[in-house]
């Protein structure tokens, strides 16, 4: 079956989840606001566990250099972003809020789980070198773009939970210790909990939105389309003019788990970051629905073009 009818069942599953996420709230079972215990132990608890489960892992040569070609990859991707977003800003008149949404994708809540369906356990290990870039970039020039200035928040990226979870698996997987099976079992149970909890706190979001304003504002789907479909075209033509899938053995495999987390949906936690910096908070959420929905049907054709192309 082609990957990209693999990723549109997962994405299809997902979805699911999602309208079970919007029932709850709309049937008065949970309301949107209780979304919060569940992100604190998404953020706090499952993300964490799967990092560290993927540094479980043997230390080979091949490994070694296939993170460094991720890593390498996604530094590329994120300076085209970065590059296009400072090109567009004027001529679309792009706000903060609209910025940080087409730069940073969903990757950390998103890809892991997609990887896992698609490629396997073994190349979740992969995704965390885009996942570090972002993350590096997010709390440093992302939250600038949203308070509106160019001071670095260096303590929040230090202190972020999924970069001491990234730093300490790093740590196990250099030194080659690995923990008990007991311990590593429990992970993976924990771990298989990510994507679905994470469409249910979509879904719990989606349920409080007007829809009627989501869908009718014309200026959301300019940065969603951008997100979802400029910018991973733009990514696509250059990883396939660079013709970097042909540098390492498995590169074209490796390769798929960075731009997979380039075509996710806007990031979460934006929308909390504009909350706390005073931005348009609606918005941000708006973007954050709208761009999570149309990624059923923008994803699965953007994983097609890549396995067509690269």
């Amino acid at each position: 079956m082609p990957v990209s009818l693999l990723l549109a069942r997962e994405i299809t599953k997902l979805f699911l989840i999602l309208l079970l996420g919007v029932a709850v709230v709309r049937a008065g079972l949970l309301h949107a606001a209780d979304s919060r215990v569940l992100s604190v132990i998404l953020v706090y608890l499952i993300v964490p566990c799967v990092i560290l489960n993927a540094f479980q892992i043997e230390d080979t040569p091949e490994l070694r250099a296939g993170l460094l070609f991720a890593l390498g990859a996604a530094v590329l991707i994120h300076l085209l972003f970065l590059a296009l977003t400072l090109a567009l800003r004027r001529p679309l008149k792009l706000d903060a809020v609209e910025r940080a949404t087409v730069i940073y994708s969903n990757a950390g809540a998103l890809v892991i789980p997609l990887v896992q369906a698609l490629q396997g356990q073994a190349y979740v290990i992969y995704s965390c070198a885009f996942i570090i870039v972002q993350l590096v970039l997010l709390w440093t020039h992302g939250s600038a773009i949203l308070r509106g200035g160019a001071a670095l928040n260096w303590k929040a990226v230090l202190t972020n939970v999924n970069l001491l979870s990234i730093a300490a698996g790093a740590a196990l997987y250099f030194l080659q210790i690995p923990l008990p099976a007991l311990v590593t079992g429990t992970m993976d149970s924990v771990g298989a909990m990510m994507g679905p909890l994470a469409m249910l706190l979509a879904g719990m979001t989606i349920a409080e939105c007007p829809l009627r304003q989501l869908f009718g504002t014309a200026r959301y789907y300019l940065a969603s389309l951008l997100r979802l479909a400029a910018y991973p075209l733009a990514a696509l033509a250059l990883l396939w003019a660079l013709g970097l899938a042909g540098l390492i053995p498995d590169g074209k495999a490796i390769l798929m788990t960075v731009f997979l987390a380039a075509i996710t949906p806007a990031c979460a936690t934006l929308t909390s970051m504009a909350q706390l910096y005073d931005c348009d908070v609606r918005k941000a959420s708006s973007l954050y629905v709208l761009s999570t929905l149309l990624s059923i049907l923008t994803m699965p054709v953007m994983i097609g073009l890549y396995d067509l192309v690269i």
